[in-house]
């Protein structure tokens, strides 16, 4: 790919007497180089050692590989040994030097005698002869393996032929360490927007609790991957009133943190302007079945507060029973508040009962995800309803003892789906 005028150099042609011993080694040499090749998946560090591995066992003037730019087509040069004016990153558009010729046709293109073939491009340094072999992968050109020669006619037909062979390994290495940087890519750029999603959904969550007088207020979720499709929220509902929910959005990952997004703001919408639970419910519940891809849905515990009263109304939309624990103290107190109707929201029209109950001092609501009770062990066996129950009736109730014992149940087995709890306590 590169020299200066001809005629002040050697115009002899070279002889190549190889004997069968140094055919051997240099076989032997070959294999090995090829097996490295082969090992490495990093591409800038596959082409660096592609080009000095060559120039070491064929005594080469210059050595060269250059892929394809997909958008322009033109060869862009990624590695090179031996040549100090087309550097890593210079272009070969198509038309251009011996290499594009190569790439043309998708052939190996043997110059014996640069001097005489017009379409070579001068470099800065003494070649007579060179070689051009294209890199293919399932007949496909990636791109142009470059070797240059001092001498005229530099490469016996034994080492074009060992030379073309090489070729055929590096365009295999190459392509897998393409693919391998480009997976690694997709997943870095995939962990980034996982980890943006993360945030940006933990900023919905609510900051802190509502202070509201002669209450106490706890929530957490914790995703079971990147982000998740349990959310919590607190927000007025009029009249001092406040609403407490807690949903799961069926499925997981990025398709149903964006579900919950949008659940969660239609809600926040509704609950300007109900007056009930179950109006609510029910008005959120039409607009999900016209809005929510088939077979997604959503299960959700609506509980409104008058703290003026502790008159708590609740209503549920195929969720896990709430926990109410009166005065908290002992299991005979505890009780899960089943529902009589509400199926889960974005599959039909359903009706959404209301249970009523009022909080005395000392007594506590528990609403939590199917992430707790179906928490899993080592043997399969489930947290489980009366678990929940008695961490409920304990002394030290709280979200962080609630997860601290689904936890120690699970003893190290994998978290599979999201936790969330919220504990409402009368102080």
């Amino acid at each position: 790919m590169s020299t200066s005028p001809r005629h002040e150099y050697r115009t002899t042609t070279r002889s190549y007497h190889a004997s069968p011993n140094d055919t051997v080694r240099l076989l032997l040499r070959l294999q090995k180089s090829a097996q490295k090749i082969n090992s490495i998946l990093d591409l800038d560090e596959l082409l660096e050692e592609v080009v000095e591995q060559v120039c070491e066992l064929f005594g080469c003037l210059e050595t060269c590989i250059l892929l394809k730019e997909p958008k322009s087509n033109d060869l862009i040069i990624r590695a090179t040994r031996g040549c100090n004016v087309h550097l890593k990153g210079s272009r070969f558009p198509e038309g251009r030097g011996l290499v594009s010729h190569a790439a043309a046709l998708g052939e190996t293109i043997y110059t014996p005698d640069v001097s005489r073939d017009a379409r070579y491009v001068t470099c800065g340094h003494v070649t007579n002869s060179e070689i051009d072999i294209p890199l293919k992968v399932c007949g496909r050109v990636i791109g142009v393996f470059n070797v240059s020669h001092p001498d005229l006619d530099g490469f016996s037909r034994q080492q074009r032929q060992l030379l073309e062979a090489l070729a055929e390994h590096i365009a295999i290495a190459v392509d897998n360490a393409t693919r391998f940087q480009r997976e690694r890519l997709e997943r870095e750029r995939m962990r980034i927007e996982q980890e943006d999603a993360r945030n940006i959904q933990q900023a919905m969550l609510p900051r802190t609790s509502p202070a509201l007088e002669g209450f106490r207020v706890e929530g957490r979720s914790i995703p079971s991957g990147a982000v998740g499709g349990d959310f919590f929220d607190y927000f007025p509902i009029g009249n001092g009133r406040m609403g407490f929910v807690l949903a799961d959005v069926s499925g997981k990952g990025l398709p149903a943190a964006l579900l919950m997004c949008t659940t969660r703001g239609i809600l926040r919408s509704l609950a300007r302007h109900s007056v009930t639970a179950g109006d609510i419910l029910s008005q959120l519940n039409r607009i999900l079945i016209e809005d929510f891809p088939a077979e997604k849905f959503v299960t959700m515990v609506l509980a409104i507060l008058d703290p003026a009263t502790g008159i708590l109304q609740i209503a549920n939309a195929g969720h896990p029973w709430p926990l109410l624990v009166q005065n908290g103290s002992n299991g005979d107190a505890t009780r899960f508040l089943a529902s009589d109707c509400g199926l889960p929201l974005g599959i039909m029209e359903s009706a959404y009962c209301e249970a009523v109950v009022r909080l005395t001092s000392g007594s506590s609501l528990v609403i939590y995800s199917d992430g707790i009770s179906e928490r899993s062990n080592d043997s399969g066996e489930d947290y489980g309803l009366e678990r929940l129950r008695k961490i409920g009736s304990s002394h030290d109730l709280s979200v962080d003892a609630i997860l601290a014992d689904a936890d120690a149940f699970a003893a190290g087995s994998p978290q599979n789906d999201d936790s969330t709890v919220i504990v409402l306590q009368r102080t």
